[in-house]
């Protein structure tokens, strides 16, 4: 697949991914200047030039995304010295790591609520895991959706069994029944990012008395969110719930640590397009001095 086809096909569907592109040259070398290749953590689309030098851009580039931090970095790769490739030359390359969805939303529930959510999420650059346990329950228009994931499991538990870690998870099934399984589940498992759960206060009540009778502690019940939406907002249209949900969403989302510098190293650069030595006026030269 050429670079542009699987860049737009990754980007779209949010899969962790690097762009390498081959950005400064000297003498001798595989490819020009522009030539690009896509990288995930599983297969390589297009060519920088092959031979040692593209693997170990492959190598650093996946390096790069088992580090899951987005980003860019310079690295330099002298093709006698660090690739041993014979034509000696010497070349730049800019990785670009995308590491994906931002966040990882996981919805319980394909009624009128999670709809609206659906649709409200599609623009965001989140991944979308859509469960609901009867086989007729999600639309049409929920079909080939960039990073949404239908998915059918008529078991609570083999359902949560299948989320990634790290997950926000949002129960609001048809059921309240299954809400509570699902919610049980997502507790002894213990490793999603958020838990919510549609519903009133009182709905909640009876929940956690019947989960704590299960065995769960009481700081693990606190991490459930009951009633779910951001404070402060009313209304009970599922387009209004699900505004607020998302707003709250956007309360949980990792926020990124601030730098002062941000892309490739302000050193790197200058030293990698400093002119070369010959090219520095000498002292004399440069105070005027003719002697």
């Amino acid at each position: 697949m050429i670079w542009h086809e699987a860049l737009h096909r990754l980007q779209g569907a949010a899969e962790p991914h690097v762009l390498a592109s081959l950005v400064g040259t000297a003498g001798s070398t595989p490819r020009e200047p522009g030539a690009k290749m896509v990288i995930t953590a599983d297969a390589v689309h297009d060519t920088l030039g092959g031979g040692s030098f593209e693997f170990q851009v492959i190598d650093a580039a996946r390096q790069a995304l088992a580090h899951g931090q987005p980003g860019t970095r310079l690295e330099a790769f002298p093709l006698g010295a660090r690739s041993g490739q014979c034509c000696g030359g010497y070349v730049h390359v800019l990785l670009e790591v995308f590491p994906g969805a931002a966040m990882t939303v996981a919805l319980f529930g394909a009624g009128h609520v999670g709809q609206e959510l659906v649709r409200l999420m599609a623009p965001l650059p989140w991944r979308v895991l859509w469960h609901d346990s009867r086989r007729s329950a999600f639309p049409d228009w929920a079909a080939d959706r960039p990073r949404l994931a239908c998915h059918t499991a008529p078991r609570a538990e083999a359902a949560v069994a299948a989320l990634p870690a790290g997950c926000h998870a949002l129960v609001m099934t048809h059921d309240h029944a299954e809400d509570r399984a699902l919610v049980d589940a997502l507790l002894t498992r213990g490793d999603c990012a958020s838990i919510g759960l549609i519903g009133s206060a009182s709905k909640w009540a009876s929940f956690r008395r019947r989960l704590s009778d299960a065995g769960h502690t009481a700081d693990a019940l606190e991490r459930v969110r009951c009633p779910i939406g951001v404070p402060g907002a009313h209304g009970k249209l599922p387009y209004e719930i699900a505004v607020a949900v998302v707003a709250e969403l956007l309360t949980l989302k990792p926020r990124e640590a601030r730098r002062d510098e941000r892309g490739v190293d302000p050193g790197t650069l200058r030293a990698a397009f400093a002119p070369p030595p010959s090219a520095q006026p000498t002292p004399a030269t440069a105070s005027g001095d003719p002697t």
